[in-house]
């Protein structure tokens, strides 16, 4: 099932799915549950942020798949927990074949598990500080075509500037942008698509 030219992919189910989901069931069910619903769980935001900087270089599908070997290295992305990591659990992570063996994106997490609580204790809070860039209610894309998808924006601009600030790494516009669809804070399914919609209203 090739995608037609707007990027829309027709399934047998009879439902119109965004092209980057194609007919892998893990993807599909990803895009049809998770991609462009809004979420406001900061332990979640931070855990989808760490992933994304993981993933850069690679493709989404090789993170989702390992997803569960993740959580599992990471303490379920407590923030807490991984905040107290060492130089002891991180090479206990190189040698978890589970994960992306990477230490600067392993090195970064812990980073960024102390940046998140620093983030929690001094202001509004993880979640505050990253839906404020969009104003608190999400940006509804009306793409019609992939070609029309954005791979960063001014926002994302802004926010990965700010989360670098805070000591986060591997949070580029690119993958911040990618971040902000996945999380909710941009509705970036193809109009046309049948997410389109339910994800619109639940940013209401």
């Amino acid at each position: 099932m090739p995608p037609d030219a707007t990027g829309l992919i027709h399934h047998a189910d009879g439902r119109a799915r965004c092209w980057w989901a194609g007919t892998d069931a893990t993807y599909v069910a990803y895009h049809d549950t998770e991609w462009g619903v809004p979420e406001h769980d900061g332990r979640a935001l931070y855990e989808k942020l760490i992933l994304d900087g993981f993933q850069a270089g690679l493709s989404w599908i090789t993170i989702l798949r390992r997803r569960d070997a993740f959580r599992r290295a990471f303490a379920g992305f407590d923030p807490e927990a991984i905040a107290r990591f060492d130089e002891t659990d991180v090479e206990r992570l190189m040698g978890d074949a589970g994960i992306i063996r990477n230490r600067a994106k392993i090195v970064g997490t812990v980073a960024g598990a102390r940046a998140f609580l620093r983030i929690e204790e001094s202001g509004p809070g993880f979640s505050r500080f990253l839906w404020d860039f969009v104003e608190g209610s999400p940006i509804q894309g009306e793409a019609t075509s992939r070609t029309e998808i954005l791979t960063e924006t001014e926002v994302s601009r802004r926010m990965a500037k700010a989360l670098k600030a805070e000591g986060f790494s591997f949070c580029g516009p690119v993958i911040v942008h990618a971040f902000m669809q996945a999380v909710g804070m941009v509705n970036d399914h193809l109009v046309g698509c049948h997410r389109h919609a339910p994800c619109a209203a639940l940013s209401r």
